[in-house]
């Protein structure tokens, strides 16, 4: 049974306002500075997730709701905490819209230079306005003295920030993707990979050593780890490895354990946000280059052997279809089929109604054959109005069988101008014992073909 939309979207907004007061909750533990101001606040990048995962005119209501209850756990009465949840239901929505306008939407983590325009506007000018809007609100009450305004915005804004740049990438991309590859190379490196980064974090973070490297400065030791991360498993283990770290160092910070620790534990805890904030950015931008890269060679491989009009196989593709099966059927002594395919009157076509139906016709010719191909085919366009199709391990009979059903199918396409195409056939290694006689007698067998069609054209006549 389908819920009506309006159930649907009361859903979304009870899963919103549950996730924000719960992470406000857990931010709010480490308020040390102020009541209402944590660095800690991952509740920015749920609630910008949320916005770009859906609607934002019917998930807004469940951040404002959310930021109005976790603020009124805090100090400030019912009017301040109004104001602070409306400062936080702007900073979502003016990340919203700038990110939607100038970094692409959902698609924000796809490119790095998307992802450097994403921490401009979920990682500055939206928590300023929250920043300013709530401590606004807050010093209105009463509740924050002029002289700390300044450190209680820092404060707001960084863990803002931080919040924007570590959660909102880590929602997104394993919403986005939330399947995970069964490959068992692949998970001992995962297993690898984040086994060493928690050991790493045990030593920095945790505790191991702390009378030896008490505070040293080893932050620099988790960059192989995110380096790895982006390089080989790209954004979504990217994000997940940043959002690792950032719990385990968060951890370890509070507890007096680290190179961030200092007296001021609210010091301590924004020198990590930064340090966090900058990782992060700087890992998924990595990521998403290489993401590019490995897209950019995919496409070139693919120009490299597919035909740029008709989508098949390209002639250098052909020949490698053709030696590789010539070398199986001289290893298991079983014969393969070739098609050749000559479009007939194709230039007819041409001058009759210009060469786009010409290339329309080409490119009917090619369906024809992609849909009579089983997955063990190659079809391939040879040159101009010709086309190969490889058929391993099937007979001459099979092989002509194939032929007939391709033939009936071009004529019974439905579409103007009707199309015929004259079909050469030829058995490795019957017909030919190399590559070259192969096709050659192919290519005999299609003319062949052709002198036949025209007799009975002009018997016909």
């Amino acid at each position: 049974m389908v819920r009506p939309r309006y159930l649907n979207d009361v859903l979304a907004i009870v899963v919103v306002v549950a996730a924000y007061f719960l992470a406000a909750e857990l931010g709010l533990r480490f308020a040390v500075a102020n009541g209402t101001a944590t660095a800690i606040w991952p509740c920015t990048g749920i609630a910008l997730a949320a916005l770009l995962l859906y609607d934002y005119r019917r998930i807004w209501p469940g951040i404002l709701i959310g930021s109005w209850l976790a603020a009124l756990t805090t100090p400030d009465n019912v009017g301040t905490a109004f104001g602070v949840a409306v400062g936080s239901t702007l900073e979502a929505l003016l990340g919203y819209y700038l990110i939607t306008r100038f970094a692409s939407g959902k698609q924000v983590f796809e490119r790095a230079q998307d992802i450097f325009k994403f921490s401009l506007f979920a990682g500055l000018l939206g928590p300023a306005v929250s920043a300013t809007v709530g401590v606004t609100s807050t010093y209105l009450g009463g509740l924050v003295p002029p002289t700390t305004y300044a450190s209680v915005w820092s404060t707001w804004l960084l863990g803002d920030a931080a919040g924007a740049i570590v959660f909102t990438p880590l929602i997104l991309l394993w919403v986005e993707n939330p399947q995970l590859r069964r490959d068992r190379n692949r998970t001992v490196e995962l297993a690898c990979l984040f086994g060493g980064l928690v050991f790493t974090s045990w030593i920095v973070f945790a505790g191991g050593f702390h009378s030896v490297l008490k505070h040293y400065p080893l932050e620099y030791l988790y960059t192989p780890f995110l380096v790895w991360a982006a390089f080989r498993f790209g954004r979504r283990y990217a994000a997940t490895a940043t959002g690792v770290l950032a719990a385990i160092a968060t951890w370890g910070t509070a507890h007096g354990f680290g190179p961030f620790s200092r007296e001021s534990l609210n010091a301590s805890l924004l020198l990590l946000q930064a340090f966090i904030a900058i990782m992060a950015i700087t890992t998924l931008a990595l990521a998403a280059e290489r993401t590019e890269h490995r897209r950019a060679d995919e496409r070139v491989r693919q120009l490299a052997v597919t035909d740029p009009l008709t989508g098949l196989a390209n002639y250098r593709q052909l020949l490698d279809a053709l030696d590789f099966e010539i070398k199986r059927s001289e290893r298991g002594g079983r014969p393969f089929s070739i098609l050749l395919l000559d479009l007939d009157r194709l230039k007819t076509i041409n001058d009759a109604f210009g060469h786009v139906v010409g290339s329309r016709a080409i490119c009917r010719l090619a369906n024809t054959l992609r849909v009579h191909c089983r997955e063990i085919d190659t079809a391939a366009r040879y040159g101009g109005d010709e086309f190969v199709l490889v058929l391993p391990e099937t007979e001459s009979d099979a092989a002509q069988q194939v032929a007939q059903r391709i033939s009936e199918r071009l004529r019974s396409d439905g579409e103007l101008p009707m199309l015929s195409a004259s079909i050469g056939t030829a058995v490795y290694p019957h017909d030919g014992a190399s590559l070259d006689e192969l096709l050659s007698a192919a290519d005999h067998s299609l003319y062949r073909e052709k002198g036949t069609s025209k007799s009975k054209q002009s018997s016909q006549i």
